[in-house]
Parts: C-alpha cells; structure tokens; sequence
C-alpha cells in the first residue's frame, strides 16, 4: 500500500539557480551563494554558515536584470551530509506587490517549459 505524503508547500516552487547575497539583519557583511529553488513564498539555497532558525535575513535575488530584494526569516536549515555546508529553507516575510507579481510571471512562465 503506498502512502501519500502531505505537501506541506502553499505555493508552486521551481528549481532555479540565481546569485542571491544575504545579510543577518543587524550585522554588516553580506554572504552570497546559489538559489537551488524558489517561490512566491520563500527560496531554497546553501550556504556554510550555520543560521538559526527564525533569523531575519536581508536578501538580494538576481533574476534577470531584475533585483528582488525581500526581507525573509529561516525556516528550517538541515546539515549537507559529507560537507560543511547547510541547506537553507527561507520564508519571505516582505517582498512588495510588484516584486511578488513578477516572481509569480516568472515562475508560471518557467512551469510552462520556456
């Protein structure tokens, strides 16, 4: 008998490498990486830094020629096995209308296969 997982997500998530520079809120160097995926409500990506869960990150996605720029919270992080690295899992908090409108363009148009 198989049984069904839950999906947990509230929005569609595609897989999406895009730079994105990331501040804690409140210190004053910004770290950058890779996004592994991303939705309307949150990104995906890896770092090597631990980042308790619930700190407010500043973040900068480079999609295009466009800079969203959201302020997000750490919802889970989970250990990469045989690495130093950690894969982060980030709820955004605020992303304006605009900003939001376009993500949700961009990843409708990327489901469709273009």
């Amino acid at each position: 008998m198989e049984q069904k997982i839950e999906e947990k997500r509230r929005f569609p998530r595609i897989r999406l490498k895009a730079p994105v520079r990331y501040q804690v809120r409140g210190q004053p160097e910004f770290d950058n990486s890779l996004t592994q995926d991303i939705s309307v409500g949150g990104v995906c990506f890896t770092n090597e830094k631990f980042i308790a869960p619930q700190t407010n990150l500043m973040l900068e996605i480079s999609i295009f020629s466009r800079l969203l720029s959201p302020i997000g919270r750490v919802a889970w992080i989970n250990p990469i096995g045989h690495s130093n690295r950690y894969r982060l899992g980030i709820e955004f908090v605020e992303l304006d209308a605009e900003n939001k409108n376009f993500l949700a363009q961009f990843i409708d148009f990327k489901k469709e296969g273009f």
